[in-house]
């Protein structure tokens, strides 16, 4: 063999590899847009991993996450959802609430979406319907907003005294009057008022309280805002100490020191969201996966909270309780 021959067959031989490297398919990445913080919500992206592991997917070992924290500030997730498009991620999972969902679905039409939220989809403009969601979106809701009036009616089974309940809610939200229009109709239809207390970060709960207190409120409504779960504790803490027994929409708060709660699983929701991610990712289009909703809510009861009210929980609503904490 000539000596040229012999070096152009090298230097081929040489770049093979390099080649089948430059061939091999890049590690998919997940943009992860939330409404809260990371540290209060590692339970729930935990919950997300799951889900992708029943997908076949890892972080770190198959597929990359990328995350991208509002902590409470809706106003920040427009740019947010830009960045994760700018970054040019696999597939976009928005989840906290329908705002992650909306400010993704303005700022991309063509990367999948798959949203989490407990409020309904199609009235918040998110899909066109929960069976045929269309264009390049799908996701989980837990349908947990449409449950408020129906944690209002259990409340006041619980405290039938009460002729002004509290309500809790996020001034920052776009949902909130909304909810609040929703709840005064349910509050009107049990025989009871309503005072609103405007919370959305731990330092306005001194105010909120304040204004419900002066309000006449003899029990509290927690709204359903994801802006909360950074300080479920402290809202446990707060309604005791203003002797208010209250529902949240959490069974959390309820074993950090609240009295009740009713919703169907946030985490088993994330794990679902995991699942459609991965899916997706292994190739199905959103459109043709329909949006998923709970098939069971639960009533979970404190007795302990209750004893420290002085309240005595009515026996035939502690007999639909499917947990009581003793």
């Amino acid at each position: 063999m000539r000596r040229r021959e012999f070096l152009t067959l090298l230097g081929g031989a040489a770049a093979w590899p390099m080649a089948a490297r430059g061939q091999q398919p890049t590690m998919p990445v997940i943009g992860l847009l939330y409404t809260g913080s990371a540290d209060a919500s590692a339970h729930l992206t935990e919950a997300l991993r799951r889900g992708l592991a029943e997908a076949g997917y890892v972080e770190g070992r198959n597929v990359t996450i990328e995350s991208r924290w509002a902590d409470g500030r809706y106003d920040r997730l427009p740019e947010l959802a830009a960045d994760l498009v700018r970054r040019r991620v696999t597939v976009i999972a928005a989840f906290g609430s329908s705002a992650p969902g909306i400010a993704a679905k303005a700022a991309t039409s063509t990367i999948p979406i798959v949203f989490q939220t407990g409020a309904d989809p199609v009235a918040d403009g998110l899909v066109a319907s929960m069976n045929r969601p269309g264009s390049n979106i799908t996701g989980v809701s837990r349908m947990s907003v449409a449950t408020d009036p129906k944690r209002l009616e259990l409340l006041h089974e619980a405290v039938p005294k009460a002729t002004v309940i509290g309500c809790l809610t996020n001034p920052t939200s776009p949902r909130t009057e909304g909810q609040i229009q929703q709840l005064q109709v349910s509050a009107h239809a049990v025989g009871v008022k309503l005072a609103i207390g405007k919370a959305s970060s731990e330092n306005d709960l001194e105010n909120a309280f304040a204004a419900m207190v002066k309000g006449g409120a003899a029990a509290l409504l927690v709204v359903s805002d994801p802006a909360y779960n950074s300080f479920q504790g402290q809202l446990a803490l707060w309604a005791v100490r203003h002797a208010m027994p209250t529902m949240f929409p959490s069974r959390i708060t309820v074993t950090l020191g609240g009295l009740m709660s009713y919703d169907a699983s946030i985490s088993d929701s994330y794990r679902q969201g995991g699942v459609y991610v991965g899916r997706i990712l292994k190739g199905e289009k959103p459109a043709s996966l329909p949006v998923l909703q709970p098939t069971k809510f639960e009533l979970v009861v404190n007795l302990k909270v209750a004893k420290v009210l002085g309240l005595t929980v009515p026996p035939t609503l502690l007999a639909r309780a499917d947990e009581v904490i003793e």
